[in-house]
């Protein structure tokens, strides 16, 4: 396939830094397994092999490829049963990646750890990052009051996403908030259960995507978990790109895009990620 729109996100960063140092041990010890990076994809089918039924030269494609890796390229050999599903029309390349970057993370964090429903109360730490925003999303489509928190000058975004409540996290610290939620789901792990779990409700629990203390507090307590959504089986993941395509089709919801760049420019994409600075992912397009 020819590739329109890959990323470049927090994982690849940690896999080109190998930090933190235990990932070292399955993205190699002194240098990266894989020499090219990028997981999220989106383009056009060029080529098919002669056992592919469900796509055809011509078909708009999107997903992702896992540990492999291997995105950031301008033409990708990817399997028919692996995690890719067909693009609509009306979704374009870039604000797919954007949606396999962050909703997919989002997505099964909510549905299934969080187990979101209507009326819940749900805190998104760091709203305006990719995971943040498409969290901020869901949940208003979950039916669930959301409360984002970010910085002075992402106040707005959020809102715009969805929002019902913000926090100005330069201003007030939400664990010492007199609300309380069901939900509080870290986006960026810069928070820790341990202040967290007083501003959960008595059946609240704590989410985060970043491994560490959480690990080990799971064992002990079901109200602090992870769940590690880059590991999950492309059988599980097919739905779930299915399904994004679906909403954002619909304008349910939107991939937030932080910034574009040309594949030749792959390493200032990383300098952005690097910044820590970043409203949303930084898509990489095709050289001009």
């Amino acid at each position: 396939m020819r590739v329109d729109a890959s990323t470049v996100g927090a994982a690849d960063a940690a896999f080109r830094l190998g930090e933190p140092r235990y990932i070292r041990l399955f993205f190699g010890l002194a240098r990266p397994r894989q020499p090219i990076l990028g997981g999220a994809f989106a383009g056009e089918v060029v080529a098919v092999g002669a056992e592919v039924s469900q796509f055809s030269v011509g078909s708009r494609v999107y997903g992702d490829t896992g540990a492999a890796m291997g995105a950031n390229v301008e033409f990708l050999v990817v399997r028919e049963a692996g995690a890719v599903v067909a693009l609509p029309d009306t979704v374009s390349p870039a604000t797919a990646v954007a949606l396999a970057d962050g909703a997919m993370t989002a997505l099964p964090f909510l549905r299934d750890s969080a187990r979101l429903q209507p009326g819940h109360r749900l805190l998104v730490n760091g709203a305006s990052g990719s995971v943040g925003a498409a969290a901020v999303q869901l949940g208003r489509h979950f039916g669930a009051h959301v409360t984002a928190v970010t910085s002075t000058a992402n106040l707005d975004l959020v809102r715009e996403l969805g929002a019902h409540e913000v926090i100005d996290y330069t201003v007030d610290d939400f664990t010492a908030s007199e609300q309380r939620w069901d939900v509080v789901f870290d986006a960026v792990g810069l928070s820790r259960f341990s202040r967290a779990k007083r501003v959960l409700t008595p059946t609240g629990i704590y989410l985060t995507t970043v491994p560490g203390v959480v690990v080990l507090q799971s064992l002990f307590t079901k109200r602090a978990g992870i769940a590690f959504t880059g590991l999950r089986k492309d059988d599980a993941k097919r739905p779930d790109f299915a399904e994004l395509a679906r909403l954002a089709a619909d304008g349910v919801i939107t991939g937030l895009i932080d910034s574009e760049y040309p594949l030749g420019d792959v390493a200032q994409a990383h300098a952005r990620v690097d910044s820590k600075r970043k409203r949303g992912t930084v898509v990489v397009l095709p050289q001009q």
